[in-house]
């Protein structure tokens, strides 16, 4: 055997054990479906998309996943974890997709593949029921809270600066804010706007929504790991339009939002 040979028999080889890796890489889908469980986390303290409620694990994103679970022929299992901690932790592999609402930016779209959107996540205040803002701008020099390392803070800090600054603090979770909120540590609370139109929907005699919302029009979307989730996520995208061609998207929508909202059925410009 000439040296030329061996050479070109051992190139073939690598690229050989390189399309193996490659194809390893990009399976998820493949694995998902050989385990038959499909494991999604999210954090349950985020009405109307996640709660606890005596226990169970109940919301849209719940209602919704649970019918991609069956278009996807798998059983899904979920795990509740703090909000911050969920990105990295579908980075190294500890579950196989985010059911949380992610908002949807540049930024996340470069490290993150995500579906199509599920959910509106524009901008938006709520304040109690005798709160003094009239409009957004009204928040100029106010206290805000916010969830903290979301898409929202981003945003909020951004409208701060331009109408004169806002004090700003961060919370762990939505729920420590409202609590402040309505103990008047706080003057208002930015979240998006379905979060907030279900709290005062629930609560009516406790918080008031101020409109219009002041974020810059977005969405939530679902996601999974770059590359090796591309396959789950196109998965899930069929799913999608097939939960929503059929009319059961406009069920689940209407029991936690209380109306229908329609989506774009292709990936939104971010």
């Amino acid at each position: 055997m000439t040296f030329s040979t061996t050479l070109k028999s051992a190139l073939l080889g690598l690229g050989a054990l390189a399309l193996t890796a490659s194809g390893a890489l990009a399976d998820d889908l493949a694995d998902i479906k050989a385990a038959g469980t499909i494991v999604a986390a999210t954090e349950m303290h985020y009405a109307p998309f996640d709660m606890l409620e005596n226990g169970e694990y109940v919301g849209f994103d719940r209602d919704l996943f649970d019918e991609i679970a069956k278009e996807l022929g798998v059983a899904p299992v979920y795990q509740d974890l703090p909000w911050t901690s969920i990105l990295p932790g579908l980075e190294v592999k500890k579950f196989d997709f985010v059911l949380a609402p992610v908002t949807m930016t540049a930024e996340r779209a470069d490290r993150y593949s995500f579906t199509l959107p599920i959910a509106d996540a524009t901008v938006t205040f709520v304040q109690r029921k005798d709160g003094k803002l009239t409009s957004p701008e009204d928040a100029k020099g106010m206290t805000v809270g916010v969830q903290k390392g979301t898409a929202q803070e981003k945003q909020l800090e951004a409208y701060g600066e331009k109408i004169g600054g806002i004090n700003i603090k961060g919370y762990g979770t939505p729920d420590e804010a409202y609590a402040d909120l309505m103990t008047g540590r706080l003057d208002a609370v930015a979240g998006s706007a379905p979060l907030l139109n279900y709290l005062a929907k629930t609560r009516p005699d406790d918080f008031a929504v101020v409109n219009p919302p002041f974020g810059t029009p977005t969405y939530f979307g679902f996601v999974a790991r770059k590359g090796d989730g591309d396959t789950l996520v196109a998965a899930v995208n069929d799913a999608l339009k097939a939960i929503e061609a059929d009319g059961r998207m406009t069920a689940i929508q209407e029991k936690w939002f209380g109306a229908a909202t329609e989506l774009p059925q292709t990936m939104p410009e971010l």
